[in-house]
């Protein structure tokens, strides 16, 4: 499918204003290559009748929101820089600006990207229960930070404050019931702008990589953080990873839940992957 008409989506909110600078760029250069194109700020539309290609501007949050409420969508996606993460746009074309990412996309071929579901919410990127959660939620009050070293900041934080919260986890073979720092279900390698938590995981081969991290000390919790942030960590005795399909999580109270950086609760859980769910540019 040819590249002829794309509907660019911009988020007012990221990149401090750089994304309606963004969509303007991608505008001029489609414009320059004959592509019809046409910008959405505050009011996305609720079709994209006409158009052979969205583009998305801005990070991990927005690319969240965009597939929640275009969930049916089967036209092919680009996501362009312009969050704090940026974890997902990292996985699709490294470290590349947006002007690499844009001489990509135009002679990228089309592929398939699994995404995933918990309870009634899509995700594509990352999941994380109760010590994820509570970063996301002391993140908001510093955003002004933004990026890696904010995601930082709350973690070390959090690791002299966190309780491990009690866990009941099954899967399609396996059942554990028991306290755990960290509960993790990624689609992908990459998050917190930089945390190799699932280093190996892969959002095209049809799984979720769950990793559990049993109840730590804060000396091993200081001492590890370095280690799980560089994704050295899968051969540790207190941590579990496994390929799975399906997670179904109990918590005795609801609790704050972060998927692709953006904050959600529950108390009773239900984790799926659906395999080529969306397609993609890159």
């Amino acid at each position: 499918m040819n590249i002829t008409a794309v509907a660019i989506l911009s988020n007012p909110k990221a990149g401090k204003g750089t994304a309606q600078e963004t969509a303007k760029w991608l505008g001029n250069a489609l414009e320059q290559l004959g592509i019809s194109s046409q910008i959405f700020e505050q009011n996305w539309p609720i079709h994209f009748d006409g158009f052979s290609d969205v583009w998305v501007i801005g990070g991990d949050g927005t690319l969240n929101y965009f597939i929640n409420q275009y969930a049916d969508c089967k036209l092919p996606l680009a996501l362009f820089k312009c969050g704090t993460g940026n974890d997902f746009a990292w996985k699709l074309y490294g470290n590349k600006d947006n002007a690499a990412i844009f001489e990509q996309v135009m002679q990228a071929k089309i592929q398939t990207v699994d995404a995933c579901k918990i309870n009634q919410w899509w995700y594509l990127n990352c999941l994380g229960i109760g010590f994820d959660g509570e970063i996301i939620r002391f993140m908001q009050a510093i955003r002004f930070l933004g990026g890696h070293l904010g995601y930082l900041i709350a973690v070390v934080l959090k690791v002299f404050s966190f309780k491990e919260k009690h866990f009941k986890i099954t899967t399609e073979t396996e059942t554990w019931h028991q306290p755990y720092l960290l509960v993790i279900a990624n689609n992908s390698s990459r998050s917190g702008g930089g945390f190799f938590v699932t280093p190996n995981a892969n959002m095209q081969d049809g799984y979720l990589d769950l990793l559990l991290c049993n109840k730590l000390n804060l000396f091993q919790r200081l001492r590890y953080l370095p280690v799980l942030q560089k994704g050295k960590h899968l051969h540790l005795p207190f941590v579990t990873h496994r390929l799975v399909k399906e997670v179904k999580i109990q918590l005795e109270q609801e609790t704050d839940i972060q998927i692709d950086g953006e904050l959600i609760s529950a108390r009773d859980i239900q984790i799926s992957v659906v395999p080529d769910k969306f397609l993609f540019r890159f």
